[in-house]
């Protein structure tokens, strides 16, 4: 009975697969603590993504727009109680401390929000530790709206009655005994003019696409406007008549944009009296110019209704047509064929220095250059005009009215409408683009 015992113990102390629990329960506290940790760590996790949340609220109320009324203490003071009331509903965790800075500089005002929480354990309890701590900061700015005063000018001479597109200029010189793309608004045949047989021909004109392109930036500016008044219009043209022509003032600066758009409608071609009134000399920046300088008050920086940023928004094909100015190019001696009075006809591209004037103020120049069309059937055109608008690719490629129209724009402010572009997006694309990069300047 010994001997059998002492051998069934010599076989249970030689066989090994008893060993496997062992290992297994050695083994398990290690894997447990990994599992538990993995456990405590991912709920760590969610409830710092949950604070996050709450702080990115938080700072976000300080810098909305109804908060831009309060200081930046009172804006501090409620981003810190709503950060603090929403952790409170934590299940589980608690937050030790948060703190709220809120700063304003010029018309951008930042706020950060920093916390600190522990969330307590699961499983890593068993090892002592019983609160896992956690950390985070969000933080947001906004800047105010940037208040904006846009000056319109917008040419109506009888340039800009040349069809819109390339099949409205054919349409009108298959129509015309002399092959005129221009549809002239001639007062003493009207309304058998030009003018009148475009309307009967169905052909759109720059002016047309002008007054509609103008209509609809109000509804753009309307749309875009993140606080009450921030922009207002004002709308000018060349004149109504040539008899009389100047700067001529179709809407006062206003912040009603409504009413900016239903007077837009009278936006319309410059008359003439009868054909070659004046020799035709109808476009005279270096009188419109200045004047459109002096309706322009001094600009501010943007940052308040009573400091608003001033931009001219110059929309043209940008050739000047003015007698017994100094003059670039090449001068006609031309004659008014009922009075006889004669005149030294200056055709030049925009004279640059009437913008630099402008821009010395602080005033910005955002222009929309309507690419002057080649005009090959019209004598008038290839004789004085052709010269300075044909680079060695043709039309506006290298040309002289471009070059100057986009030297006169302020950096970035300058659009180009070739026929197939649309002048109405090209506007408003113009507009977004100066409330975009408008800033405080001081």
């Amino acid at each position: 009975m010994i001997q059998a015992i002492t051998g069934r113990l010599k076989l249970f102390c030689r066989d090994i697969r008893g060993n496997i629990a062992v290992t297994f329960a050695l083994a398990s506290i290690p894997v447990t603590m990994t599992v538990g940790a993995a456990v405590d760590y991912s709920f760590a996790e969610r409830t710092k993504a949950t604070l996050d949340s709450y702080a990115d609220a938080a700072v976000l109320s300080a810098v909305n727009q109804s908060a831009k009324a309060l200081t930046d203490t009172a804006a501090q003071t409620t981003a810190l109680t709503q950060f603090n009331t929403q952790a409170a509903t934590l299940k589980k965790g608690g937050v030790g401390t948060a703190s709220v800075t809120v700063t304003t500089s010029g018309n951008v005002r930042t706020a950060v929000l920093k916390y600190t929480a522990s969330v307590p354990t699961a499983i890593m309890g068993m090892v002592g530790m019983n609160n896992m701590n956690i950390s985070g900061s969000s933080t947001a700015a906004s800047a105010s709206p940037t208040y904006i005063d846009f000056y319109l000018l917008l040419d109506n001479t009888p340039s800009m009655g040349v069809g819109a597109t390339p099949a409205d200029v054919t349409t009108m010189v298959n129509n015309t005994p002399d092959q005129c793309a221009f549809a002239c608004h001639q007062l003493d045949i009207s309304p058998n003019d030009y003018y009148g047989l475009a309307k009967k021909l169905g052909v759109t004109t720059r002016i047309d696409v002008v007054r509609s392109a103008t209509q609809q930036l109000m509804d753009t500016a309307t749309a875009a406007q993140v606080a009450s008044s921030q922009f207002r219009m004002a709308i000018y043209d060349f004149g109504s008549s040539a008899t009389n022509s100047g700067l001529n003032k179709i809407f006062n600066l206003s912040s009603s944009l409504s009413s900016a758009k239903t007077a837009a409608t009278n936006i319309d071609l410059m008359t003439v009296p009868y054909q070659n009134y004046a020799s035709d000399t109808d476009t005279n920046f270096d009188d419109v110019f200045p004047d459109m300088n002096n309706e322009i008050s001094n600009p501010g920086d943007g940052s308040a209704s009573t400091s608003p940023q001033k931009i001219l928004f110059f929309v043209s094909d940008g050739v000047a047509d003015a007698a017994n100015i100094s003059c670039s190019q090449p001068t006609n001696q031309g004659r008014d064929p009922q009075t006889n009075q004669t005149y030294t006809r200056c055709q030049e591209p925009l004279n640059v220095d009437l913008c630099t004037t402008i821009k010395n103020r602080g005033i910005k120049i955002a222009v929309l250059y309507t690419t002057y069309l080649a005009l090959p059937t019209n004598n008038w055109y290839m004789t004085w005009i052709d010269p300075f608008n044909k680079g060695p690719y043709g039309p506006s490629v290298n040309s002289t009215i471009a070059a100057n129209m986009q030297s006169c724009a302020s950096p970035g402010f300058y659009f180009e409408v070739s026929p197939t572009d649309g002048i109405a997006q090209a506007m408003g694309a113009l507009f977004q683009k100066v409330v975009q990069e408008a800033h405080i300047t001081k």
